[in-house]
């Protein structure tokens, strides 16, 4: 295993994470009376303005994952899986939890600011990568 798959699977792991944040948040407020089964439209802003943000932050991933991996899996099979690659790999990810994390923390101006540098980062390091492995 290369570091740029192991990001790669480190993407999978945090958008499962995120999932089964959603999921038991659900489950909570029904095993405590609070919501329904069917109290959860798909694509409705429903619940704490948290629990909304855990949402997007888990569809962002879901948007965002096959970018990633179609990049590093290129890399992979043209033999760029290592030094400024495997690295801008890494920091993709370190900027995609860091995306996650500051979208559920706030929605805020200033944290709405911060996200987008992340997802910044997250752009320039999928376009470098990309650019390195047509370049060869």
């Amino acid at each position: 295993m290369t570091i740029p798959l192991y990001a790669l699977i480190g993407f999978v792991f945090w958008t499962v994470f995120l999932v089964l944040a959603i999921g038991a948040s659900r489950v909570s407020q029904v095993v405590a009376g609070k919501a329904g089964p069917t109290s959860f439209p798909a694509g409705q802003p429903h619940g704490t303005d948290m629990y909304w943000r855990l949402n997007r932050a888990h569809l962002n991933c879901i948007e965002n994952i096959p970018l990633f991996a179609a990049v590093v899996l290129a890399g992979h099979v043209s033999g760029h899986s290592a030094g400024s690659f495997a690295t801008l790999a890494q920091v993709y990810m370190a900027a995609r939890v860091a995306q996650s994390l500051t979208h559920i923390s706030s929605g805020s101006v200033v944290a709405i600011n911060v996200r987008f540098g992340f997802f910044a980062t997250q752009i320039v390091c999928l376009l470098t990568m990309a650019v390195k492995i047509v370049n060869g």
